[in-house]
């Protein structure tokens, strides 16, 4: 049998930095955000993989809430770090930050939560990974709350699969009472 690995949390954590310029701006003039979604994407891929060292795939994203607009201009900076890993799933969570250097002006835009799987290169089927080694107070609390999340992300899908099991048509229409929208059968 083989011997467990683990590897420390700062053993993969990653900064990213990138200048947001102005082929980056949506129709308000502010930084779209599909461009910020995928720096996360390349942030968690990058610290998953450097953890698992190996190829990853991004399996869920939790929800990205935009808590500040980015502005054009402004320095977007990106930590990541494995909070919790299972057997072949990790939990990457990424902390966003916007810096307007003129001003001196620092943002936090979003953090978000993303699920990352171990994959064999050759079978890209699932394969294990590190477990992790943890070294103050602050990386148990994460990897308490990561292990935390996945039970509740587990109970939600539950959830929405036996309300999607329940419902009738009836009921469907009775939900749509004081909706938005229109009939047209």
């Amino acid at each position: 049998m083989s011997e467990a690995v683990f590897s420390t949390v700062k053993s993969s954590q990653v900064i990213l930095k990138e200048l947001m310029v102005p082929s980056y701006a949506n129709f308000g003039g502010k930084v779209h955000g599909g461009i910020i979604l995928s720096l996360m994407d390349k942030i968690a891929y990058t610290c998953a993989a450097s953890h698992a060292k190996g190829y990853c795939v991004t399996a869920s994203v939790d929800s990205v809430d935009f808590l500040n607009p980015v502005e054009v201009g402004e320095l977007l900076t990106l930590y990541a770090s494995v909070n919790y890993v299972g057997k072949s799933s990790m939990e990457v969570g990424i902390k966003v930050v916007s810096e307007d250097f003129k001003q001196g002006i620092v943002k936090h835009t979003n953090t978000s939560y993303f699920t990352m799987v171990a994959l064999d290169e050759k079978t890209r089927k699932p394969t294990a990974v590190p477990g992790l080694v943890l070294e103050d107070e602050e990386e148990i609390r994460r990897f308490v709350m990561g292990k935390l999340r996945k039970k509740l992300r587990r109970a939600h899908q539950q959830e929405v699969a036996d309300l999607r099991q329940s419902l009738s048509l009836d009921q469907e229409m009775a939900e749509l009472e004081g909706e938005n929208c229109q009939l047209a059968l």
